[in-house]
């Protein structure tokens, strides 16, 4: 039986506006104003804001302790190994994983391309025996959604196209929901790996994790979760979940941007052939060849990104503190307040699930008559920054109708008072643009 991490193990109860007032002041960034307004941060889906201790965090160890880890034997180099090597422990532990199934990388980005460049090294000549459960061949499958980030779709057709591999996608319906009576359809027999977002940046939709994981486990298939939208946002335990890898960014999780980790299972990472290679991840080198280090090390070469982990750990710990679960419930509550206000103005369609279903905190929307960069302007002029354009993900646009939507996304720090001026705002802008 798998345990639950301490973090789920908490009361649900959500955050009120009194304790999100209370945890604004936490962020020094919220304070100011822009074009005479209030700040208004809406934007949190791409980049969220981070607290004093994050910043303290990483100011402290430039500060304290910097220095090169596991390279040396000196005072400040052990202190910075010690505490680089716990925020490993405290990142993995807030997933449910081990320390050594986590890998530090610039973003989930790099995360994918870890995975598809280390695939893609298992299916050429000289790739060892262990590597070969990695290796694609012409014929073989990879799978992903319509929904998908650029992130967790363009390194699958390279390594589509690199390998002869046939890369497949499972459709949406018109609401934007998974088919997944064609996704039983289309995982199958050739079917190697199968890469899905767990909720869309764009339609807020809560993927069914279990279904879609039944479906792969039954081809033979390996799971690759991007998980960037909801580590930040929900409880998240990639045992129960049951998938082979996941992927996600600190810099959408109140930390610093340039740091973000992937996980997965340690057996799998033990054969998988490194991505990078040189200093830190050997073992012995001769003039002729090279040893791996087990992981985590066996993907970390070169000086790591050791300021960004220690702040990457204080803002999970910042998370666990206010209650990850307290936080998704109130994002819930504000996801809905988003949903409904917007349905209620005229000429607004939303994207995603409906008012009352199941969504993370975030609304994408299309303005009949007007650019999505116009309404993002406007919003601009009232201090409300929110998020413009096709949000990384074009076929996913391109199959509901659109180029661009504009998207409004909250995080533990929005009140109601931030989604009421929102919706204002949103309410004005046809008459603006006489649309």
């Amino acid at each position: 039986m798998v345990a639950t991490p301490a973090h789920l193990r908490r009361s649900a109860a959500a955050l009120g506006n009194d304790e999100v007032l209370r945890i604004r002041n936490d962020f020094p960034i919220l304070q100011q104003h822009v074009n005479g307004k209030p700040l208004v941060y809406l934007d949190s889906g791409a980049t969220s804001q981070n607290p004093l201790s994050v910043l303290e965090a990483e100011q402290e160890f430039y500060e304290q302790r910097n220095s090169a880890v596991h390279r040396g034997a000196h005072h400040l180099a052990v202190e910075a190994t010690e505490v680089f090597e716990n925020a490993r422990e405290t990142v993995a532990d807030f997933i449910g994983a081990e320390w050594d199934e986590l890998i530090w990388t610039s973003n989930a980005t790099e995360g994918l391309n870890l995975l598809t460049y280390s695939f893609l090294n298992a299916s050429l000549p000289g790739a060892t025996p262990d590597a070969a459960r990695f290796a694609l061949a012409p014929g073989d499958e990879l799978v992903v959604t319509e929904m998908e980030h650029h992130a967790n779709l363009i390194p699958w057709q390279e390594l589509a196209a690199r390998t002869g591999a046939i890369l497949k996608f499972i459709p949406i319906d018109d609401a934007g929901a998974l088919d997944l009576e064609a996704a039983a359809g289309i995982i199958g027999p050739r079917t190697r790996i199968l890469a899905f977002t767990h909720a869309s940046n764009v339609l807020g939709t809560i993927n069914p994790v279990a279904a879609l994981v039944g479906l792969a486990r039954s081809a033979g298939a390996l799971v690759v979760l991007d998980a960037c939208q909801s580590v930040p946002h929900l409880p998240l335990d990639v045992k129960a979940l049951d998938v082979d890898f996941a992927v996600f960014s600190g810099h959408k999780m109140l930390a610093p941007t340039g740091i973000g980790a992937l996980y997965g299972r340690s057996e799998l990472l033990n054969a998988m052939p490194p991505f990078l290679t040189g200093g830190s991840m050997i073992t012995t080198v001769t003039m002729e060849r090279a040893g791996f280090l087990p992981s985590p090390q066996r993907f970390e070469a070169g000086t790591q990104r050791i300021s960004q982990a220690v702040a990457l750990a204080a803002a999970v710990n910042y998370l666990t503190e206010t209650g990850i679960d307290r936080i998704h419930a109130w994002e819930v509550e504000l996801g809905q307040r988003l949903v409904q206000g917007l349905g209620s103005i005229p000429g607004i369609r939303v994207l995603g699930p409906a008012a009352g279903e199941e969504r993370i905190g975030l609304a994408a929307f299309d303005v009949a008559g007007v650019h999505a960069h116009d309404v993002g302007q406007f919003l601009d002029s009232r201090g409300i920054a929110v998020r413009v354009g096709h949000h990384c993900a074009q076929p996913l646009h391109r199959r509901l109708g659109l180029t661009a939507t504009t998207r409004a996304s909250t995080y533990l720090y929005n009140t109601t008072d931030d989604v009421d001026a929102f919706l204002n705002a949103v309410s004005d802008v046809r008459a603006y643009f006489q649309a």
